[in-house]
Parts: structure tokens; C-alpha cells; sequence
């Protein structure tokens, strides 16, 4: 193949890659008029529109996909081939974008980025929205370099690294007339509930729990970021079911009383997960170690901090807890 071929190719990934010509020309470091240039010449040569606009989107023609399916691969194990003695992370310019949900980017994001400033000042870090829908596909289409999460697409193709598992409470405003005091099953099923949701469906982990007892509850509110959840608790009567991770950010309890659910819930695995074409990539496998130990000990710092900064939590009853309003 020839090198102008390689070159057509190179900017034809970025733009299957990011889907836009401007983020394209981003990611390669050349202006939106060269790329587009580039993408005049791979029509004459390929004969084919290749791309059709939708918005400030471009879709790939059938051709396009097509021909990526089968390039997509290939391309990325060259590109590790050539760089795999050639990442430095002090001296690296890349950019590793990360599919994660906002509780997790509260929870993580800042460590690491100031780790990053510190060890790796010219790599860029940028978080794209989580879906439990899209995620594994995400990582297929190479879209993102990582997802963590609630992963539960597992397969051949994809791997995974355990992170941490989180459990369940109950949450609710202070002076809530279910706070205080042991919840039972009847009150909660009777409560109205807040669910915050990333596929914007009104069902969770706990209507799963409840299903299989022949039981539901009523979802009145749903949200789709985990950030609105706390002041619709501090100014309504829903209660939330919430990870708990969040139960160590006392700017998150604040005003938020907790206590264990009437129910056994199962705990939820948190991973990181990449796609196998990466495996071999120097630069993936660096940043990798990186979120692995920044999301553990994040994890160990919120579960010493639900305990040390934001009060200790008051035994009801064995199972039961409640922390104290102030």
C-alpha cells in the first residue's frame, strides 16, 4: 500500500472514530479545511461520497462502514505495533477518552486528574456520557478507550477489570417521616421513590429485587444524572435507593438522612473495561494502572470518610443505621 494510502486511512479512522470532521481534525492536530481536503481526496479514490452530514455529524455510507470493518482492526494493531516503544508518559501528547457516569466522575475524575498533571502534563483526559445500553459498543467502535462502570457486556472481544463492588441505602431528607427509624417493607413500597437512571427507563436494581418477590414499588421521579439527586431529596418527600460509594461525600449527605433498605439487594461490581485490540498499547496499559489505583483508593477513602467526616452512623438495630441530623 502506498504511504499517501496509509494517510487517507489515518484520517479516515479519526473520522469514523469521532464521528465529526472538526473533532477529527482535532484529534490528528490539523485544521477542519485539511481534513476536509482529505476526505475530497479518499472520495476520488475510493469512489464513493463516503460520508453524508446530519447536523454537525457525519454517518459513514454503507461503503464507509464497510470498509471500516474491516480496516478497524488491523489499524489499531499497527498503530501499537509502531508506538510500542515509544510511550513515555511525561513526555506523551494523547488524548484517552473514557465513557463514565457522573457519580463515578465525582468520585475519581479530580485525583486523577491532578495525577495526570503531575506524571503526564501533555496527555488529555476527556469523559464522554455512560450508558449501560452503548458502553460495550462504544468500545467496539473505538469511540472511547475505556468505560467504568456498571459493565455487564462481557465477552471475547472486551476486557475487564474489577474495581470495587458497592452495596445499597435509602435515602431521604432529614426530618422525612420515614427518617430516623427502621424502614419496613410496607412503608417502602408505599414511598414515593426517585430513581436516577442512565437508559431513562423507570427500572433499577432494587425493582429487579422486588420483582422476584412478586412486589413493586412506584417510581415517581426519574432522573438521568446522579448529581440531581440530592437537592430533590432536600426539597420533596421521595426517597432514593443510592450506591453506597456516594455515602462518604458529605456535601452529598448533607441535609440527607440514610438507613438500610427492608430488602436484600445485591451489590453492584464496578469495572473498568477496554477493548482487546488494546491490550498490547503501552499507553493504554499505563493509564490503566493509573484509574485502577486512583478509583480503589478513592473507593477506601469514601468508606473511611462515611465514617470520620461525616459522623458515625447510629445503629437502629442490627442492619439498621441512620446518621444523626445535625
Amino acid at each position: 500500500m502506498k504511504n499517501q494510502e496509509l494517510n487517507l486511512l489515518h484520517v479516515f479512522s479519526a473520522i469514523m472514530t469521532e464521528g465529526s470532521i472538526t473533532r477529527a481534525a482535532d484529534r490528528l492536530g490539523m485544521t477542519q479545511p485539511a481534513v476536509s481536503n482529505v476526505v475530497s481526496r479518499m472520495r476520488t479514490a475510493w469512489k464513493d461520497p463516503l460520508f453524508v452530514k446530519r447536523g454537525r455529524q457525519v454517518e459513514p455510507t454503507s461503503y464507509a462502514q464497510s470498509l471500516w470493518d474491516q480496516i478497524r482492526n488491523p489499524l489499531h494493531e499497527l498503530s501499537n505495533a509502531v508506538n510500542s516503544t515509544r510511550f513515555t508518559p511525561s513526555e506523551s501528547r494523547r488524548t484517552f477518552r473514557v465513557a463514565v457516569t457522573d457519580l463515578i466522575l465525582e468520585m475519581v475524575w479530580q485525583p486523577l486528574v491532578s495525577e495526570l498533571q503531575e506524571a503526564a502534563p501533555g496527555i488529555d483526559l476527556h469523559a464522554v456520557p455512560f450508558s449501560p445500553a452503548t458502553a460495550a459498543n462504544h468500545l467496539r467502535e473505538a469511540s472511547v478507550d475505556f468505560v467504568i462502570g456498571f459493565f455487564e457486556q462481557h465477552d471475547h472481544s472486551l476486557r475487564s477489570l474489577w474495581l470495587f463492588d458497592t452495596g445499597y441505602v435509602l435515602a431521604m431528607r432529614s426530618g422525612h417521616e420515614l427518617s430516623g427509624r427502621p424502614v419496613d417493607l410496607e412503608s417502602f413500597l408505599s414511598a414515593q421513590h426517585l430513581l436516577a437512571t442512565m437508559s431513562g427507563e423507570a427500572h433499577g436494581v432494587v425493582d429487579d429485587t422486588l420483582h422476584r418477590r412478586g412486589l413493586e414499588r412506584r417510581v415517581a421521579v426519574t432522573v438521568n444524572h446522579f448529581s440531581a439527586v440530592p437537592n430533590l431529596l432536600r426539597n420533596s418527600d421521595l426517597v432514593a435507593t443510592i450506591p453506597e460509594v456516594i455515602t462518604g461525600d458529605c456535601e452529598f449527605c448533607a441535609g440527607i438522612s440514610l438507613t438500610s433498605l427492608p430488602i436484600d439487594v445485591e451489590p453492584t461490581s464496578l469495572y473498568l473495561a477496554w477493548h482487546t485490540r488494546h491490550d498490547r498499547d503501552p499507553g493504554i496499559i499505563w493509564i490503566r494502572s493509573v484509574i485502577e489505583r486512583v478509583a480503589k483508593a478513592c473507593w477506601a477513602k469514601a468508606m473511611a470518610a462515611r465514617e470520620l467526616d461525616c459522623g458515625p452512623l447510629t445503629v437502629i438495630e442490627p442492619g439498621l443505621y441512620n446518621r444523626p441530623s445535625n
